[in-house]
């Protein structure tokens, strides 16, 4: 009987790098909702559409909120029922670990917008001032007490839509 060789399966050449978050190979993970958990939906409807400017889309109800803000929505839902969604417990005080942030082209624009804030009832927790990263930031808090930055980046560019633009 003679030896055969056995031929061995090809080896994969080109492993596609899975991406979590991602439905495509080649696609970059996107947040496309922020959703803030609020103890009153009315107040907090009118304090960012009324106070601040922002437009809720037509698909808002009495029960949530959807914000056009340029690419990304901000949602806003009751706080109970978004914690029982994500089954985690509603209670809960003081610093969550996030923050949501806004950038600016102008330090004068900055200002004004915490003013807009401000008038509009939000709490001011920093004022505008001087970074350590070579910027200008101040720091508001909503009526449920979700702290907004906003910012003035020198070494971010904008488009003209507002976007932030990071380098590549």
């Amino acid at each position: 009987m003679s030896a055969r060789k056995v031929a061995k399966p090809a080896k994969k050449s080109a492993r596609v790098a899975r991406r979590p978050w991602s439905t495509k190979p080649a696609a970059s993970p996107r947040p496309t909702v922020v959703t803030l958990g609020v103890s009153d939906l009315a107040r907090s409807r009118r304090f960012y559409c009324d106070g601040l400017g922002f437009s809720a889309s037509s698909a808002s109800n009495d029960h949530i909120v959807f914000l056009d803000t340029g690419g990304v929505v901000l949602a806003l839902y009751p706080r109970d029922l978004l914690a029982k969604d994500a089954q985690v417990s509603p209670k809960g005080s003081g610093f969550g670990g996030i923050t949501v942030a806004r950038n600016v082209g102008a330090k004068a624009e900055l200002d004004a917008a915490l003013e807009a804030a401000r008038m509009a009832g939000a709490k001011i927790l920093k004022l505008a001032q001087e970074a350590f990263w070579g910027g200008y930031s101040g720091y508001f808090a909503d009526p449920d007490g979700h702290p907004w930055e906003v910012t003035y980046n020198p070494h971010w560019k904008l488009d003209a839509a507002g976007r932030v633009v990071l380098p590549r």
